[in-house]
């Protein structure tokens, strides 16, 4: 590439603040991907504690269901879960991390202001399985929210990688070497240019004698 390149004093210029803006933008990717390394660990954290709390509250849900079924029989518990109920829908947004838009979900309450079926041919092990399944929706819409968010940051880190990997290991090496190929090919012409001064300076005093 340098033997490319014309070995002039404005390319020099130019080459050189090419080379500090490369420089710049090194340091500025380097800290945003150290920030979103530090980002992803946190959500990766979060994620693992929303599985275990959900799995935990799915064990004990679907532990409630089996005692109302075998209380109710399968027949009546199906009948009274036919009635759909009405829950609130969680408040989705977007929210900005390090320039990546990841899904956003508000504070979701678990609120039940009546159970949706009559209370006289069912069982309370059904009427504890239903508000525990209640208290779980909130946490899977986070977990899908944090799921989604660590695959896009994953994917925002690779690409920030090879931005950086790019910029320290081929473009920065090969500005430096640019401009250290035009400066030796400077500094050449100048002592050419030195040399044929000296040589005409010569000649000019040979002559005046």
């Amino acid at each position: 590439m340098a033997s490319r390149v014309n070995t002039t004093r404005m390319e020099l210029t130019k080459t050189k603040k090419r080379l500090s803006t490369a420089v710049r933008g090194h340091k500025l990717l380097k800290d945003k991907q150290d920030e979103m390394a530090r980002q992803f660990m946190y959500f990766i954290r979060r994620n693992k504690e929303l599985r275990d709390e959900i799995e935990a509250l799915l064990s004990k849900a679907m532990g409630q269901m089996a005692l109302a079924e075998a209380e109710m029989g399968r027949a009546s518990l199906e009948e009274a879960l036919l009635v759909s109920a009405s829950g609130d829908k969680p408040d989705c947004g977007t929210k900005n991390i390090m320039s990546v838009d990841v899904p956003s979900i508000g504070e979701t309450e678990t609120r039940v202001e009546s159970l949706p079926y009559g209370f006289a041919f069912t069982s309370e092990k059904l009427d504890s399985a239903v508000l525990s399944m209640n208290e779980l929706m909130p946490k899977l819409y986070e977990l899908a929210a944090v799921e989604k968010t660590c695959d896009m940051l994953a994917d925002e880190m690779e690409r920030t990688r090879r931005r950086v990997n790019a910029l320290e290991y081929v473009m920065i090496p090969e500005m430096r070497v640019t401009i250290k190929y035009i400066t030796m090919k400077l500094e050449d012409n100048e002592r050419g240019n030195l040399v044929r001064l000296m040589k005409v300076k010569e000649m000019m005093a040979k002559e005046a004698q």
